[in-house]
């Protein structure tokens, strides 16, 4: 029998970037003492007056078809949130709402990009980006995001792999994995390298609300020059606790959603009442959990680092929002593959491989923040005996 072309594009684009975190879940199906520190997903419940919410929406009828828009009272709330936070008046008419930030970025870039496009991307990038722009027809164009830099994304390195294929600059801020934060400098810089040739900004923020101490979030979306270009993804995934209720959105231009509505539409028509209802709660009166999260997340990098800086030949990348540390395992010498491997083998202990996000962080492996103190700390106990064998090796 004979498959899309789309099957092609996305062969060994899938499941198999997260074959550590599989094998650790069969091993602690099987009842081994595995710490799993691979996903991000939050430590803490749905605080309890959304999932009140949900149900007492669903009591009352709201499960019935919506629009492909989304609810009127969620793009209200959404747009008039973007409007506190850009400083910048957005309305209900820039919204899309769908089944989480994964689908309104397939949205984006279907609607964007095509068969001979680039999409530029900050390297290392979320397991799944490849993915998503594959199945636009496009090719991801890997830009380096240096250690030295802050792994923060340079305009100067995005324009000098520009080329007349070039469609979107897809931007990651607070960035997945490292946890690195664009400044408004920054932002500034990527824009006028847009304007100057025309190009799409797709700005990630699911992570806007897991800033650490005093650092400061800025999006594209705040600056009027770029109002035409910019599309924000984001969801209440992370902000509030609630990544199983596929719940997010696509902002951008009126433009934009009048000229993707119909593209959202079938995909998916309309996302459930009763979950948009329980999200504008959420939206309205802010996360009730992200705080906690935001101060447990930033403790335990700091704790994370100063181990590994202080007992080991491993060294961390602080991070300035999110839910993981990046941790260098250069000085092992063995690739971060065959690293994560034997620490899932050796020691019990689950984290990502660099390999899973790009080329750049190959010397690297990622690590979640995302479980309760006592097992994150058995964690940290098992990395740095593990590390320690490596001593002789960097010495």
């Amino acid at each position: 029998m004979k498959y899309a072309a789309i099957n092609d594009r996305l062969a060994n684009l899938g499941g198999a970037k997260w074959a550590i975190h599989r094998q650790a879940r069969a091993r602690v199906t099987k009842g081994e003492d595995i710490v799993e520190l691979c996903i991000g997903e939050p430590d803490v419940p749905v605080a309890d007056d959304m999932i009140e919410e949900a149900v007492r929406s669903m009591r009352s009828g709201r499960y019935t078809y919506s629009n492909g828009r989304g609810e009127p009272g969620l793009t209200a709330a959404l747009a008039e949130r973007y409007s506190r936070t850009s400083g910048r008046k957005i309305t209900p008419d820039q919204m899309i709402c769908l089944p989480g930030t994964q689908t309104a970025l397939y949205l984006a870039l279907l609607g964007l990009a095509q068969e001979g496009d680039e999409v530029l991307v900050g390297d290392p990038y979320y397991a799944t980006y490849e993915g998503v722009i594959r199945s636009s027809g496009a090719d991801l164009v890997k830009v380096p995001l240096l250690a030295e830099n802050g792994f923060r994304l340079q305009a100067s390195d995005i324009e000098a792999r520009i080329t007349p294929r070039s469609r979107v600059i897809l931007l990651n801020t607070p960035h997945n994995p490292t946890g690195a934060i664009l400044t408004a400098a920054d932002i500034a810089a990527i824009g006028e390298v847009a304007r100057a040739h025309d190009l799409w900004i797709i700005s990630d923020e699911v992570y806007e609300d897991l800033v650490f101490d005093d650092a400061t979030f800025c999006s594209p979306l705040s600056l009027p020059e770029l109002a035409e270009r910019v599309i924000v993804v984001s969801s209440i995934s992370k902000s509030h606790a609630a990544p199983g209720f596929r719940s997010g959105w696509c902002v951008g231009s009126p433009e934009f959603v009048e000229t993707l509505l119909p593209l959202a539409e079938t995909m998916l028509f309309g996302s459930q009442p009763f979950i948009a209802d329980m999200t504008e709660l959420g939206i309205r009166q802010g996360s009730t959990v992200a705080e906690g999260m935001r101060n447990r997340y930033a403790s335990r990098a700091r704790t994370l680092a100063s181990r590994l800086s202080d007992e080991t030949a491993l060294w961390a990348h602080p991070p300035q929002a999110g839910m993981f540390i990046m941790v260098n395992i250069a000085a092992t010498g063995i690739p971060s593959d065959v690293f994560a491997q034997r620490l899932l083998d050796e020691a019990g202990l689950a984290v990502m491989p660099g390999s899973s996000f790009g080329d750049t962080v190959r010397d690297w492996i990622r690590i979640a923040l995302t479980v309760e103190d006592e097992r994150f700390y058995e964690g940290v106990e098992r990395l740095i005996a593990f590390a320690r064998q490596f001593d002789a090796v960097s010495a």
